[in-house]
């Protein structure tokens, strides 16, 4: 395996605490516009991007038959009342992050190994996570970091051309750094789809948290390369891998 160069981190749930608040402000954007979507269902949908699974809902209600004008009315009303309800949410509430977190993110750096977020949301949204983290300082236009940053790269959903499961914005992170093999990259979420990124892009591991949006017992049936408690105890793990002894 080569060495590894850069590790690629999903916010709500992995980073940032979430405590299903992100369901909970899709199911009452869901209930306000008419969409019948179950608690099962929008969890199953984590990691995506929101905008597609809106969509995806709205075909499965109305049918193969709706007119794509139709069924593009319904995903903008739905996506309009999320994004209003979302951005509500991480205005007010309390924005923390996971445990572990920012140790490890700081340990990885310290090794000089690069550290990229990547989510399902919106780069707005995305902006108002980081900034309410204060992981924003100095990030340049581009959403990359320097030496004084807390994060090496920011990457949102909608600056890709798919989200989640697909590989894109994993692809792109290494792209940005000039890396070429996926064997040097490590991939860390907390839901099917963050996984199956990982999976889809080659990286040498794809690993998961379960004290996420999802529980052990929900990710152990998705392949993965290790499953932990916490980013707390994937940090003790990588300290055995990447400081000699």
């Amino acid at each position: 395996m080569a060495p590894l160069q850069l590790v690629v981190f999903d916010m709500a749930g992995t980073t940032v605490r979430d405590q299903h608040e992100v369901e909970a402000c899709f199911a009452q954007a869901a209930a306000a516009t008419g969409l019948r979507a179950t608690a099962a269902r929008i969890l199953a949908a984590q990691g995506q991007a929101k905008r597609f699974v809106f969509e995806a809902l709205w075909r499965e209600q109305l049918g193969p038959a709706v007119r794509p004008s139709a069924l593009g009315a319904r995903v903008d009303e739905s996506y309009e009342a999320f994004r209003s309800i979302l951005e509500s949410h991480y205005r007010t509430a309390e924005v923390v992050p996971t445990a572990g977190c920012l140790e490890l993110l700081a340990f990885l750096r310290g090794q000089g190994v690069r550290v990229a977020l990547t989510t399902g949301f919106y780069r707005a949204v995305t902006d108002l996570i980081l900034h309410r983290l204060g992981w924003d300082a100095g990030l340049d236009a581009q959403h990359r970091g320097s030496a004084q940053s807390f994060i090496d790269l920011s990457i949102a959903s909608d600056e890709v051309a798919e989200g989640r499961p697909a590989p894109l914005m994993i692809q792109k992170a290494m792209q940005v750094f000039g890396i070429t093999d996926p064997q040097a990259v490590y991939n860390v979420g907390d839901t099917p789809s963050d996984l199956e990124s990982g999976r889809r892009a080659g990286c040498a591991r794809s690993l998961g948290v379960v004290n996420g949006t999802h529980t052990r017992q929900q990710l152990v049936a998705c392949p993965n390369d290790g499953l932990f408690a916490s980013l707390a105890e994937l940090h003790q793990h990588l300290q055995v891998e990447l400081v000699p002894a």
